[in-house]
């Protein structure tokens, strides 16, 4: 039946449910018993619109803040320590939606743990991309019981707790409610004669060793994600997800800004004046090219168009931007200091007198470099 499911249809499955689980159809069947309970607790709340369109939005979650606010919703005195307060939930509406009561039991997968690892590369190598090698430690499977933990020639036996079920009944107040079996986690057997490798554990830790694949264009403290890499092993478990967190080094040369990237140039206060021609590096290999215009001032910052970064997930690259420093001699010879002055003449049409010994005060330093 589909969770959109309507009234009436609910109502027709319950109706077929109940009847065929009714205690006076199976005398003495304490299974049949608790599922009946179970089914008009389900119907119960299915059967409320309010209930319902909590269940529709939030799934179980939603039923079970619903149900009373705290833990344990409202079941009185709260689940018994160490429900699985999912698993009461799953069993409720898996009569509904995910089978017929008295079918085999019903396993969880368990996920493993994700693991986090750390690298560093260089500029260069985020530009074009490149793969690093990654050595860490995991738990998976053991190798000698092949995760089963039992020792080799042996196998499993039937679990005493669950009787092969797979989940155990409780009772809470009014309620009789299934979870996971506590002693074999859902698989209805347990361990005879351990593994001596593992000693039954049926995981162990060991190291590792990957190849991470690392994309042009890649930003400092992105992480990529290695699915399975993570931590595993044991029955009915899934291994967990590898998260390698890339960080990319300070380059002597280049600033990163998003996809741009920054470059410091100096030049000489006649280039910024007359206008120049500068070639400046680039992480592709060749250098570019520019022109600085006649009168460009100290801190212009000139674009070099698709020569920065490659955008992660898009076409092209960023820029390349030309931050320009005009550089003030800090040593003048008498007549560069001739000509100076002469060319500050020419700009203010008066005679501009020397400034005193190591003073910026006044004088054509002032004039022409704002000093």
């Amino acid at each position: 039946m589909p969770r959109n499911a309507t009234e009436a249809e609910l109502k027709a499955a319950y109706r077929k449910l109940a009847l065929k689980l009714h205690p006076d159809r199976n005398p003495g069947n304490k299974d049949a018993e608790a599922k009946f309970k179970e089914v008009n607790e389900a119907y119960q709340i299915l059967s409320d619109p309010k209930k319902r369109q909590l269940y529709d939005a939030y799934g179980e979650a939603g039923v079970q803040q619903g149900a009373g606010g705290g833990p344990g919703g409202g079941f009185p005195g709260g689940f018994p320590p160490g429900a699985d307060v999912g698993d009461l939930f799953g069993d409720i509406f898996e009569s509904f939606f995910g089978g017929m009561p008295g079918g085999p039991p019903r396993q969880r997968t368990r996920r493993g743990n994700d693991l986090r690892y750390e690298t560093s590369i260089d500029l260069e190598e985020a530009y074009k991309g490149t793969t690093v090698s990654v050595e860490y430690d995991r738990v998976s499977a053991c190798p000698k019981c092949g995760g089963s933990g039992a020792k080799a020639g042996t196998g499993l036996k039937r679990c005493g707790t669950c009787h092969g079920a797979g989940r155990v009944q409780f009772a809470q107040g009014f309620f009789s409610m299934t979870q996971t079996c506590p002693t074999c986690g859902g698989a209805g057997r347990v361990v005879e004669n351990p593994c001596g490798s593992c000693a039954g554990a049926g995981r162990v830790r060991q190291p590792t060793k990957r190849t991470v694949r690392v994309p042009a264009g890649i930003e400092d403290g992105s992480s990529l994600r290695v699915q399975g890499a993570g931590e595993g092993g044991g029955p009915n478990t899934v291994p967990g997800d590898l998260y390698v967190q890339i960080k990319v080094r300070t380059h002597a040369q280049f600033e990163r800004d998003g996809d741009d990237l920054l470059y410091q140039r100096r030049i000489s206060f006649p280039e910024a004046a007359l206008g120049c021609t500068l070639e400046v590096p680039t992480l592709a290999g060749p250098k570019a090219t520019i022109k600085v215009p006649p009168g460009v001032q100290d801190g212009t910052t000139l674009r070099v168009r698709e020569r920065g970064m490659p955008r992660l997930q898009a076409r092209g690259n960023g820029d390349l931007l030309v931050r320009l420093k005009v550089e003030v001699p800090k040593h003048l010879t008498p007549r560069q200091r001739e000509l100076l002055e002469e060319f500050a003449k020419s700009l203010h049409g008066e005679e501009t007198p020397k400034p005193a010994e190591g003073s910026k005060e006044g004088g054509i330093f002032k004039k022409i470099f704002g000093e």
